[in-house]
């Protein structure tokens, strides 16, 4: 669902909150990058005027009232189609940033499985642990789908790692009740 003309309309966020306590802060600046929000300067953030953005976008603002702060939020669009191709690259390369950080987790997993494999730690208990690693990598890549809207140029190579971690996961599963059966088998 990739757009490649840019897109001229953003939504630009202007929070000010008061500095104590600072959970507050930190809760909204947690949602706006959930959503994936371009920080364009301390309390402005910008996220392009597309729906999947709407809950987001009025959560932040809600966290923002419910810590007597003030959230302003302001349609925007450049002066021309540079400023909309120049917010674009920005926050595609927010997106790239994201990718990658998900990409080298997807390592992480694979070298978690392998290890395992290699000590043959072939339990039920490893089983789940490493089915919940892999769900994790799985929404967390929807997250990431939902708000590269630009389809950062990542997000390609980061779903063809997702499905050879679930295959790596799935031949892990296979071992760990191959070895399950033979341990029965010799109990008997």
């Amino acid at each position: 669902m990739a757009n490649k003309e840019p897109v001229s309309r953003w939504l630009v966020l202007v929070i000010k909150v008061p500095a104590e306590p600072t959970r507050h802060r930190v809760a909204i600046w947690r949602e706006l990058r959930k959503i994936g929000a371009l920080s364009l300067g301390q309390g402005v953030w910008a996220v392009p005027d597309v729906p999947v953005f709407v809950d987001g976008v009025a959560r932040a603002i809600a966290l923002a009232e419910q810590a007597d702060g003030q959230a302003v939020t302001l349609n925007a669009a450049g002066r021309g189609p540079e400023d909309a191709a120049r917010f674009q690259a920005l926050f595609t390369a927010e997106r790239s940033a994201d990718w990658t950080e998900f990409l080298a987790d997807c390592g992480k997993f694979e070298q978690e499985l392998a290890k395992e494999i290699r000590i043959a730690k072939f339990t039920l208990a490893e089983l789940e642990e490493e089915e919940q690693s892999l769900e994790r990598l799985r929404r967390w890549h929807r997250d990431l789908t939902v708000r590269d809207v630009f389809g950062a140029p990542e997000a390609k190579e980061a779903a063809r790692r997702l499905k050879e971690c679930t295959t790596a996961c799935e031949d892990y599963a296979n071992q760990v009740f191959a070895a399950l059966h033979e341990a029965q088998g010799e109990a008997l």
